[in-house]
């Protein structure tokens, strides 16, 4: 067995779909004998946790599940290795950077809180 790093990613409607593109792109850590069966728990992953509700504007939101499109193998785990990476390019330059460092500071204040963090620009 083999520890692998997946992308899911998801298209999130809302409504008739007349707004500005949104896909949630989640890396996950699976246990798997193989990069096709990683692929594949992955694949069911995705199918299983997409979902459809209404939002507080009684408008139909969907998380639709497009694609695996990266497994990674994680060989060797060294201290400090890069796992992701991705160039954002933002158009709310400091907005972005408040949020950043406004949870660095909560983090640095009490280490036992630490929850998913999503920029969707």
């Amino acid at each position: 067995m083999n520890w692998f790093i997946v992308k899911i990613v998801y298209e999130i409607i809302c409504g008739d779909g007349r707004h500005t593109a949104q896909f949630d792109e989640q890396l996950r850590l699976l246990y798997a004998v193989s990069l096709a069966d990683a692929f594949q728990l992955a694949t069911d992953i995705g199918q299983q946790e997409a979902l459809s509700f209404q939002n507080d504007k009684q408008q139909l939101v969907q998380w639709k599940f497009l694609a695996v499109p990266e497994v990674f193998p994680l060989v060797d785990l060294i201290h400090g290795a890069e796992i992701f990476s991705r160039i954002r390019e933002v158009d709310h330059v400091q907005e972005y950077k408040e949020v950043l460092h406004t949870r660095a500071e909560r983090l640095s204040q009490n280490q036992t809180t630490c929850q998913p963090f999503h920029f969707l620009t």
